[in-house]
C-alpha cells in the first residue's frame, strides 16, 4: 500500500498531490479519481500494487497469479484491490481458482513487477514510485514502474465486420460529444481512432469529460455505445462482438470477393457454371477470374455493374451499407446488368454469395436468360457453409495508445533523453501492466498495447482530464546506471517481496471509499 502522511487542515482534509487537480480529501473518502483516499491523515493508494508471479501446480502447469503489495502490519480496511468506482475484482481473470490454495508460492519461477497500483511520479520532480532490482538469467536488472498520467492518449478500435459503419473521417460521438473519427478501413475490419489530446483538452469541458470516460471504459473492457455521423450506432467492447444498429455481428469476412473465389473455385467448378461473390470492395466473378480460367470455366455472358479492375474483379458494384458483403443491396441481382446471349444459355447455373457465407442465392437461367431462384444443391451448400466456417468471429479489439515521451521520464532518470535513446537502442524494454507494448518508431516513446493483455480494469483517470495507465521500463542495472538513473531509489526484489501479502482477490473492496 502506497502511503504518505499529509498535513491535515482545520476541516480534517488532506491535500492530494498525485495529479494536477490537487483534491482536498476528507477522512474516509477518496478523491475525484477514486484512486487516492484519506486514511486517518495518510494519503493512500486504494488499488494494490500488483506483481505477476508464475506458480506451478502438482501437475506442472504454469499459472499466472496477481498479488498486491501491502505492508504486513497494515491494519487499515483498504487492503483488497478494487476495479474502480464499481468496486469489482481487478484480478478476477488472473487469480488461481482454487479455494484450498493457502497463498504459498509453489515452484516459484519469477516475479514480474507491474505499475498497476504503483502510484505516479507527478509532479515529476521525484523518482518513480518503485525502482526494483532483481537478478534475471544471470544479469542484474532493474524495472522502473509508474502509473503515467496520459493527456496525450487515445485508443484504436478494430471492428471485425463487413457492415458499413460510416465514411472515413466521419465523426464518432458518445453522449452527443465528438470523441474521435472513422479512419482507414483494413482487410475485413472497420477502424476507429478515438480520443487524443484535441478531444481531451481542446474542446468543451463536456467533450473532454465524455472522451475520458469513453476511453476509460473501453480500456477497462467495458461496453461503450457510440454513434457515427451519417452512419451506424455501435456498441463497442474489447473482446466482444460489435453490436451495429442493434444487431450483434457474427462473422468477419473470409476475404474479399476475389480472394473468396481463389479459395473455393476448385470446389465450385464441378457443380456450377458461374459464381459471383458480392463484396463492397472487390466483387469476384468466377468465369472471368484467373482461377476460373485455370479450371477451364467457360464464359457465361454475365455483365456486372461496376468498375472492372482486372479480369473477374470489380470495384464499386454498389454503395457501402449493411446488406450483402458490406454493400447496400438486399437483392444481389441488382448488380447484374444482363447475360449476353452470345455466351449465356437456358439452364445456366448461377451461385451468388456474400464474403461471410451468411447470404446466398442459387439461380438457373430460364428461356429468356433471366435468373430464377432454385433450391441450392447439396454440393454447393457444403461450399457455402465452408465459407462461413473459414470466417473468424467478429470481435472488437481495443489498443491503448499513449505518448510516454514527456515528464514521466524524469522518474526514471535525471536526464530524460537518456531513457528515450535507451528505448530506441533496444536496451530498455517497455511494457504496460506486464503486457508487451509496441513502441512506435520515430521520436518520443509512443506505446501501443492490447487492453486484453492486461489484467481487467487496470486503467484509471484523473479529471484534468487524462487517463492513468501503468508503464514499466526494464533494463540491465549497468545500463540503468549509465543513463543516469536514480540509483539511490533502487530497491531489491527481496525488499519489495517482503511487503507482499498474498491472497485470492475475489470480491469488492473491504472498505468502501466514498468520493469526496
Amino acid at each position: 500500500m502506497v502511503r504518505q502522511r499529509k498535513p491535515v487542515d482545520d476541516k480534517g482534509k488532506i491535500r492530494c498531490d498525485a495529479c494536477p487537480v490537487l483534491c482536498y480529501i476528507r477522512e474516509g473518502r477518496a478523491g475525484a479519481c477514486d484512486r487516492y483516499a484519506n486514511d486517518n491523515g495518510e494519503l493512500v493508494r486504494v488499488d494494490p500494487f500488483t506483481v505477476i508471479e508464475q506458480l506451478r501446480r502438482d501437475g506442472g502447469d504454469l499459472i499466472a497469479f496477481v498479488g498486491s503489495t501491502e505492508s504486513a502490519d497494515d491494519s487499515s480496511g483498504a487492503r483488497v484491490g478494487h476495479g474502480g468506482q464499481d468496486g469489482r475484482d481487478t484480478q478476477s481473470d488472473n487469480v488461481v481458482d482454487d479455494e484450498r490454495w493457502d497463498g504459498r508460492v509453489l515452484g516459484h519461477e519469477r516475479v514480474a513487477i507491474t505499475a498497476i497500483g504503483a502510484g505516479t511520479t507527478y509532479p515529476d520532480y521525484k523518482p518513480a514510485p518503485f525502482i526494483v532490482s532483481q537478478r534475471e538469467a544471470g544479469v542484474d536488472s532493474v524495472t522502473v514502474v509508474t502509473e503515467g498520467i496520459f493527456s496525450y492518449c487515445g485508443v484504436k478500435v478494430k471492428i471485425d465486420t463487413d457492415r458499413h459503419l460510416g465514411r472515413e473521417q466521419s465523426t464518432v460521438r458518445a453522449d452527443g460529444e465528438a470523441i474521435g473519427h472513422v479512419t482507414t478501413g483494413e482487410y475485413g475490419s472497420q477502424m476507429l481512432s478515438l480520443g487524443g489530446v484535441t478531444h481531451l483538452t481542446g474542446g468543451s469541458k463536456k467533450e473532454g469529460r465524455v472522451t475520458c470516460e469513453s476511453l476509460l471504459a473501453l480500456c477497462n473492457r467495458e461496453a461503450v455505445q457510440v454513434s457515427i455521423d451519417d452512419g451506424a450506432d455501435v456498441v463497442l467492447q474489447a473482446g466482444k462482438a460489435p453490436i451495429v444498429d442493434g444487431q450483434r455481428e457474427r462473422l468477419m469476412r473470409v476475404g474479399c470477393g476475389s480472394a473468396t473465389i481463389g479459395m473455393f473455385a476448385q470446389q465450385w467448378a464441378p457443380h456450377v457454371d458461374e459464381v459471383v461473390v458480392v463484396d463492397d470492395h472487390i466483387t469476384g466473378v468466377l468465369s472471368e477470374h484467373q482461377a476460373g480460367k485455370m479450371l477451364d470455366m467457360k464464359p457465361t455472358g454475365i455483365r456486372i455493374r461496376g468498375s472492372r479492375s482486372t479480369p473477374g474483379r470489380y470495384f464499386r458494384v454498389a454503395e457501402p451499407g449493411s446488406g450483402w458483403g458490406g454493400t447496400d443491396i438486399m437483392d444481389p441481382l441488382t448488380i447484374i446488368d444482363e447475360f449476353r446471349p452470345k455466351d449465356a444459355y437456358p439452364g445456366l447455373r448461377l451461385l451468388m454469395v456474400s464474403t461471410t457465407g451468411e447470404q446466398w442465392r442459387y439461380y438457373e437461367l430460364d428461356e429468356a436468360l433471366q435468373p430464377v431462384v432454385t433450391p441450392l444443391p447439396d454440393a454447393l451448400r457444403l461450399s457455402v457453409d465452408r465459407i462461413a466456417e473459414n470466417c473468424e468471429p467478429s470481435l472488437c479489439t481495443v489498443l491503448f495508445m499513449g505518448g510516454a515521451g514527456g515528464s514521466l521520464r524524469a522518474g526514471v532518470t535525471e536526464n530524460p533523453i537518456g531513457l528515450t535513446r535507451s528505448v530506441k537502442d533496444a536496451l530498455t524494454r517497455v511494457s504496460c501492466g506486464g503486457a508487451e507494448a509496441y513502441v512506435w518508431p520515430g521520436g518520443g516513446i509512443t506505446v501501443m498495447v492490447d487492453v486484453l493483455e492486461l489484467p481487467a480494469r487496470t486503467f484509471g483517470y484523473v479529471p484534468t482530464p487524462a487517463l492513468v495507465a501503468p508503464i514499466e521500463f526494464s533494463l540491465s542495472l549497468v545500463d540503468y546506471l549509465e543513463l543516469g538513473g536514480h540509483a539511490e531509489a533502487v530497491r531489491s526484489i527481496e525488499e519489495v517481496e517482503a511487503t507482499i501479502e498474498r491472497r485470492l482477490v475475489r470480491d469488492a473492496r473491504e472498505r468502501e471509499w466514498r468520493q469526496r
